[in-house]
């Protein structure tokens, strides 16, 4: 079981930027960032693929968002942030961290059902 610990949510203008950073507590080989506003289904934002550092991003976040990993070496355990620039009032969520373990052929649209382990989520509130 991997824990994972979130951390950058808060409230800001529109146009401002956001880091957020998610800590998991064992090696991971995957690792997303998922959101959902109140009334609305989880969306998958971003996805890292731990070793190869391939990154995938939805079309609402395309371009102004980033996920990276801070790339520790001789094990997986790589905090990973979600960089959030130009931020708008539709990007107002809880935003989730999640993470896998194993095999996850390249793909989008990025799915919170191949993903097992959860943070409890940071709110991002844009105005």
């Amino acid at each position: 079981h991997v824990q994972l610990v979130e951390s950058g949510g808060g409230s800001v203008q529109a146009g401002e930027s956001l880091r957020l950073s998610c800590k998991p507590s064992g090696w991971t080989d995957h690792m997303g960032w998922f959101r959902q506003a109140p009334g609305k289904e989880r969306e998958g934002v971003a996805r890292i693929d731990i070793d190869e550092g391939r990154t995938y991003y939805s079309d609402s976040v395309k371009g102004r968002f980033a996920i990276s990993r801070d790339n520790a070496k001789n094990t997986a355990k790589n905090t990973v942030y979600l960089q959030m620039n130009s931020l708008k009032p539709e990007d107002t969520a809880m935003y989730y961290c999640a993470a896998s373990r194993g095999y996850l052929a390249p793909q989008t649209p990025i799915s919170s059902t191949d993903f097992p382990f959860w943070g409890q989520g940071t709110q991002v509130t844009v105005s």
